[in-house]
């Protein structure tokens, strides 16, 4: 009877000795694990939606990154000073958008198919990524502010908006955004899954510790990255388009107009994506499931989509509705289209001159200033 008994511990320490193993392997290669119970949930759906659209729509956004803002690099070398301070700004704007665009291409293979660049590669681009984004949106809300002080303070802004001013800003925005990303370096590393292969996630530690850094991260994209740019850009632009308001020139109205796409297409762009991120992180922190919606996240891959468009095409966009730069770019196409040679100087000096001559009173300094200003640096 006790070589019985002896035989049943035996076998029941194995068992446990087997459950204790399987599980400890188990916690190794799952990412949601709470109290040793394996969290699954089931996205094929969401996997399948982000492989078959994802790709394409970051090569695109990646080859109008790389073309327009060289193309914004090439006019400010060759017809800008670099030492200006709207130029200097303009000059970082587009080293972001670069940085975060030239991440797009190993996302979209990573969405194709698994992770094929290694350890390292993941968290660089994971860093790179978010610095790009968190940048592109803090050098957006700077040159929105300098605008205002262009314009809105045209006079007393001269002695500040000098170039030191621009270069510590500009590191300024580069630290928060290097600090706001030290996260992705630290969380993200590859891992191997049977079903998806290697994958590049946040992974390593404990469900709620990961949960925690994620819920960080989405308060920190909608108050910090969101809430308070927009009430920047609000304040700014209202400011300007009272200011243009009160000048006596003929060409307000166009000044207006140009406010009013530049701020509905800042909402259009970023609201959708932000109000996502919101939900998500309320669904997060009272869900009792741990798995979020199908309905969240197929609307965060379209409304994250429309936000990284606005960051690639934002330098294009901050340039060519000033009529500066629409000179510049008809000087550059008028050197290798010599049929355009006529018309491009025609046309901005026509205008120009139609402009100076419109004025009902040409005295006055701080209206030709401000309206001249916000034209020059849209």
């Amino acid at each position: 009877m006790e070589d019985f008994d002896l035989d049943l511990d035996f076998e029941q320490f194995e068992n446990d000795l087997s459950y204790i193993l399987n599980l400890s392997s188990s916690t190794e290669n799952e990412t949601y694990v709470t109290d040793g119970v394996v969290r699954y949930c089931p996205k094929a759906h969401v996997v399948d939606f982000g492989a078959k659209y994802l790709p394409p729509f970051f090569y695109i956004n990646f080859i109008i990154s790389v073309l327009g803002n060289s193309l914004v690099l090439y006019i400010i070398y060759k017809y800008e000073k670099l030492s200006t301070v709207t130029n200097i700004f303009l000059l970082n704007l587009v080293i972001s958008d670069l940085l975060f665009a030239c991440c797009l291409p190993f996302n979209a293979v990573y969405h194709a198919s698994e992770w094929i660049f290694g350890r390292a590669m993941c968290k660089l681009v994971a860093s790179l990524f978010s610095i790009g984004f968190y940048s592109s949106i803090l050098f957006l809300t700077l040159m929105t502010f300098d605008r205002y002080l262009a314009v809105v303070h045209a006079i007393t802004a001269v002695k500040q908006r000098r170039k030191a001013y621009a270069i510590s800003s500009s590191v300024v925005v580069w630290v928060v955004s290097l600090a706001s990303s030290v996260k992705e370096m630290i969380l993200h590393d590859t891992l191997t899954d049977k079903e998806h292969g290697v994958m590049c996630e946040s992974h390593g530690y404990d469900h709620d510790t990961l949960t925690k850094w994620q819920l960080f991260g989405y308060y920190q994209q909608f108050f910090f990255f969101f809430l308070i740019p927009v009430a920047i850009v609000l304040y700014c632009y209202m400011r300007i388009a009272m200011r243009v308001l009160s000048t006596r020139m003929r060409e307000k109205c166009r000044a207006v107009k140009l406010i009013f796409v530049i701020v509905l297409t800042f909402f259009i762009c970023w609201t959708p994506y932000n109000i996502v991120i919101l939900l998500k992180a309320l669904e997060q922190s009272f869900s009792s499931t741990g798995c979020p919606s199908d309905s969240l996240d197929y609307a965060h891959f379209i409304t994250r989509n429309l936000a990284f468009l606005y960051c690639c095409i934002s330098p294009l966009f901050y340039t060519f509705v000033g009529k500066k730069f629409q000179n510049h770019f008809r000087t550059m196409l008028a050197r290798h289209i010599p049929w355009l040679k006529v018309s491009a100087p025609t046309s901005g000096t026509t205008s120009q001159s139609g402009k100076t001559t419109s004025c009902k009173n040409p005295n006055m300094l701080t209206d030709n200033t401000s309206v001249q200003l916000l034209q020059s640096v849209s």
